[in-house]
C-alpha cells in the first residue's frame, strides 16, 4: 500500500475539514478526488507530501512513513520518491526546460552530467516535449508548461503523483491530453492521486472516484454514473 490512511482527520488552520478519513492508494491505481472548493480535497493532498501535518489518526502512513511520527529532516526523502505536480506549474522562469530539469535531478542527490541529460531526454519524450527543452518557460503554452511539470515529476520514477487541479488553468482539448497523458503513466505502475473540478474526465479516462463532502471523504466508485454527472455537475 502506497498510501494508507484510517480514520485520519485532516485540518487546515486548526479548522477540521475532513473527519475520519479512510483513503487508499495502490501501484498504477488512478484516482480522482472531487468536491467543492473548500471541501478538503487540497489540504488532504498537503498531508501526503508534509506540507500538512496529521496529527489525529488511527494510521496514516506514506511509502512506508508513519507521518504521526515522521521527523522534518526524513521528509525530502519522502518527497523524492513522490511526484507533485501544481495547478499553476511552478517552473523556475529564470531558466530553460533543461536547465528547469537538470536543476531537479542535482537537487535529489544525482551527480553524473551524462546520466542527468539521459533521463531528462527520456522523461521529454514520455511527454512529447523533447523540441521543446531549449525555450523557456515563457516561450510555450499552458498546456506545455504542464506537460514539463508532468516531466519534472516523473525524473525520479517516483511510485505516485500528486496532482492538485493538473487541468485547472488549461482548455478543455489541453485538458483532456494531459489526464489522458497521466492515465498512461499510471499504466506503467506510478499510482495517480489528482484533484478535479473538471468531472467529464471521469467518463473519459476512469479511475477510482473520491468525493470530499460535508466534512466527510466517501469512495463514491461504484455509484458515480451519469446520473452523479447531472446532478453534481453545478457543485463540483
Amino acid at each position: 500500500m502506497l498510501i494508507d490512511y484510517k480514520k485520519a482527520n485532516i485540518f487546515q488552520e486548526d479548522v477540521q475539514v475532513l473527519e475520519n478519513v479512510d483513503f487508499h492508494v495502490d501501484e498504477g491505481e488512478f484516482i480522482y478526488i472531487i468536491g467543492k472548493v473548500g471541501s478538503g480535497k487540497s489540504s488532504l493532498l498537503k498531508t501526503t507530501y508534509c506540507e500538512l501535518d496529521i496529527e489525529d489518526a488511527e494510521k496514516a502512513e506514506v511509502l512506508g512513513r508513519d507521518l504521526m511520527n515522521l521527523r522534518r529532516r526524513d521528509i525530502p526523502a519522502l518527497r523524492k520518491e513522490m511526484g507533485i505536480i501544481f495547478q499553476d506549474f511552478q517552473l523556475l522562469h529564470d531558466r530553460t526546460v533543461l536547465k528547469n530539469l537538470r536543476f531537479v535531478l542535482q537537487a535529489t542527490g544525482w551527480k553524473s552530467k551524462k546520466e542527468i541529460d539521459e533521463r531528462i531526454d527520456e522523461v521529454l519524450d514520455a511527454v512529447g516535449m523533447t523540441e521543446k527543452k531549449d525555450k523557456m518557460p515563457h516561450e510555450l503554452s499552458g498546456g506545455e508548461q504542464q506537460r514539463i511539470a508532468i516531466a519534472r515529476a516523473i525524473l525520479n520514477k517516483p511510485k505516485v503523483i500528486i496532482a492538485d487541479e493538473p487541468t485547472g488553468n488549461l482548455d478543455p482539448e489541453t485538458a483532456s491530453h494531459i489526464v489522458g497523458l497521466l492515465k498512461q503513466i499510471s499504466q506503467t505502475g506510478t499510482a495517480i492521486v489528482m484533484t478535479t473540478h473538471n468531472i467529464p474526465m471521469l467518463d473519459q479516462f476512469p479511475g477510482i472516484v473520491y468525493r470530499c463532502k460535508d466534512g466527510l471523504m466517501q469512495d463514491v466508485t461504484n455509484d458515480y454514473n451519469k446520473l452523479n454527472l447531472t446532478e453534481d455537475g453545478e457543485d463540483e
